[in-house]
C-alpha cells in the first residue's frame, strides 16, 4: 500500500468513529505500527486535516470535513496521466490545452510521493492522426453545454451537400475523427456527423426544445441501429 493510500484509509477511518479513538485501535485497524500512525495523523494534520486529540488521550475527525480529491492509487495516477495526455495531442486546440493545465494543477497540490509518481509515469500516448477538420470544436462543445442548436453545410460519403440544423449532445472522439452526435431537423432522427465533412459552422443562440441529457439517452436506445447522415 502507498504512503497516499494509507494516509486515505487514515481519513476513512476516522469517520468511521463519532467519538475519540486511541492510537492503538486505529493502528490496529490499519495494520500499521502506533509509530506509523502518529506520524500519519500530523502529517494530516499539517495538511489541514481537522483531527482533534494527542496520544494517549484519542483521537477523532471534526465532522463536515471533506477530503480533497487528492489522494490516488497508483492506477489512478496512470489513469489520470494517460487520460490527460491522450486529449492534450487531440486536435480541438482549447481542449488540448486545458488538459494541458488541468495536470499542472492537480500537480500542483500532490503530496510529494504522489507528484513524483505522476511525473514519472511510463504510460506513452503516440503521435495522433493527422486532423483535417476544419471547425472549431470547441463551438461545438459550447453549443452542447447551453443546448443550442447549430446549423453547417455537411457533405456525405458520397459527395453530396446539404445545409443542416442540428441539436448537438454529443462529441465522440475516434483515432482519426471527431463526430457530432445530434438530432437532426432535417431527417427529423438521430444522425452522426463527421467533423472533417462539415463546413460553414453557425452557432445560433436557439435553445433546443429538448434537454440533452433526455436526448443521449434516446440516442442509446438506437445503438443496434447507427446512421451517418
Amino acid at each position: 500500500m502507498s504512503r497516499s493510500e494509507r494516509l486515505f484509509d487514515l481519513i476513512q477511518c476516522l469517520r468511521r468513529h463519532r467519538r475519540p479513538v486511541s492510537g492503538q485501535v486505529l493502528a490496529a485497524e490499519l495494520g500499521i505500527s502506533i509509530r506509523t500512525l502518529y506520524r500519519d495523523i500530523a502529517t494530516l494534520q499539517g495538511q489541514g486535516a481537522p483531527i482533534e486529540g494527542e496520544a494517549g488521550l484519542g483521537y477523532v475527525l471534526k465532522p463536515g470535513f471533506m477530503l480533497p480529491p487528492l489522494m490516488f492509487s497508483d492506477e489512478e495516477i496512470e489513469a489520470i496521466v494517460l487520460g490527460s495526455r491522450w486529449v492534450a495531442r487531440q486536435p480541438d486546440r482549447r481542449l488540448s490545452a486545458a488538459a494541458v493545465s488541468a495536470l499542472a494543477k492537480i500537480a500542483a497540490v500532490l503530496p510529494d510521493d504522489l507528484r513524483e509518481d505522476l511525473d514519472a509515469s511510463t504510460l506513452l500516448v503516440g503521435p495522433s492522426a493527422q486532423a483535417i477538420e476544419g471547425i472549431d470544436l470547441g463551438t461545438v462543445r459550447q453549443a452542447i453545454r447551453n443546448e443550442r442548436k447549430i446549423g453547417f453545410l455537411y457533405q456525405d460519403a458520397g459527395g453530396a451537400a446539404s445545409q443542416r440544423v442540428v441539436w448537438p449532445f454529443a462529441l465522440g472522439f475516434f483515432d482519426k475523427v471527431r463526430v457530432v452526435v445530434a438530432w437532426c431537423e432535417m431527417r427529423q432522427d438521430f444522425r452522426h456527423f463527421r467533423a472533417d465533412r462539415i463546413s460553414g459552422l453557425n452557432a445560433t443562440d436557439t435553445r433546443y426544445p429538448r434537454r440533452r441529457q433526455v436526448l443521449l439517452k434516446e440516442w442509446r436506445a438506437t445503438f443496434d441501429k447507427p446512421r451517418e447522415s
